[in-house]
């Protein structure tokens, strides 16, 4: 690979600076996503290869990162095994049949990883295009966050349902539960069958669960993945908003890096983590609305506080906002490029 600085960092061995990517890097901050999405609905996007692989390139093209990241979305593996999911301009992901009730748990599939055949396809074409240039991140929902949605119907504010089923029945949650994370499995090892370099596992709501409830309902299935992956020579990133609460018990699940969102200091939870475990984030996104003049500041700031750590990538404590301007986000990966050890 021409450019390995991020599975290098993701396995804790010395780079020259830091990698650096951002969650949401190929989305709706530039002009050219938008024109290809006004052509196709979010789910045509998704489920055609070709398509699929034009918007993963584009922050590769435009902005010059160290790592691409599959153009998919958490929430195919949850269509797969049954859910009747479409998007809405404005509000989001929507199930028309929310899991509610044992039946409608019992009906969830698992045997689907044939349904996902087309995110093999797109992993095969954007390699091909790559051609070893970066790193390919693929990615999955993780088990709790899919869980939520299933069960809410679409996205929550206070995941009241959700937490309705895990303090009442339980029983009723941990099987959902283990079916999501057996179909994980398959998609994710599918995913590196088909070609890609590193994995996110994404736990976006895990912040709503209380730590007890984070060991019972999210932990132990990320861990349970993470055990199954034939992962040799494939880095793994645990991700979830809250990592600065739950980083010490993330790093337990056994990822090769934790992702930290803004909320805490990156080099101390670098410091709290197992030797030789890396350590991704930590930029507030909000930063990115900002001057150039602080935007630089922030990023060095960080870099100061990161000096003499191995196993480290720049990247955001979330996604990248919609609104932000794409010139500053070209600035931010410039910066990040300049800076050396």
């Amino acid at each position: 690979m021409k450019n390995d600085l991020f599975i290098r960092a993701a396995f804790s061995q010395p780079t020259e600076r830091p990698p650096v990517w951002m969650m949401r890097q190929a989305g709706r901050f530039m002009k050219e996503y938008w024109d290809i999405k006004n052509r196709y609905s979010f789910l045509e996007m998704c489920k055609t290869p070709e398509i699929a692989a034009d918007v993963t390139m584009l922050p590769v093209d435009l902005l010059g990162v160290d790592a691409a990241i599959l153009f998919s979305d958490i929430l195919v593996t949850a269509e797969a095994m049954g859910g009747q999911l479409s998007f809405e301009q404005g509000v989001g992901p929507q199930f028309a049949n929310p899991v509610r009730n044992r039946a409608d748990a019992e009906a969830l599939q698992v045997d689907v990883v044939d349904k996902l055949q087309y995110v093999a396809g797109a992993i095969q074409v954007i390699q091909q295009r790559l051609q070893g240039r970066i790193p390919l991140i693929g990615f999955a929902g993780a088990p709790f966050t899919v869980l939520s949605y299933l069960v809410e119907g679409g996205s929550s504010k206070d995941f009241k349902r959700t937490k309705l089923l895990l303090h009442n029945e339980p029983e009723l949650a941990h099987m959902i539960l283990q079916k999501i994370a057996d179909v994980t499995v398959d998609y994710l090892n599918m995913q590196i069958a088909a070609g890609v370099n590193a994995l996110q596992l994404f736990d976006s709501w895990a912040l709503a669960l209380a730590w007890d409830d984070y060991k019972r309902f999210a932990h132990h299935y990320n861990a349970y993945i993470f055990s199954k992956l034939a992962r040799e020579g494939v880095p793994v990133i645990s991700f979830c908003k809250g990592s600065s609460v739950f980083a010490p018990i993330m790093a337990e699940a056994g990822p090769d890096v934790v992702s930290v969102d803004w909320n805490a200091d990156l080099r101390m939870v670098k410091d709290s983590l197992p030797q030789g475990m890396a350590v991704q984030g930590n930029l507030d996104p909000f930063v990115l609305y900002a001057d150039k003049r602080v935007i630089k500041e922030r990023i060095l700031h960080l870099f100061d506080r990161m000096r003499g750590q191995n196993g480290f990538i720049f990247n955001l404590g979330h996604g990248i906002m919609p609104d932000i301007p794409f010139d500053n986000v070209k600035y931010a990966i410039e910066v990040v490029k300049e800076f050396s050890y």
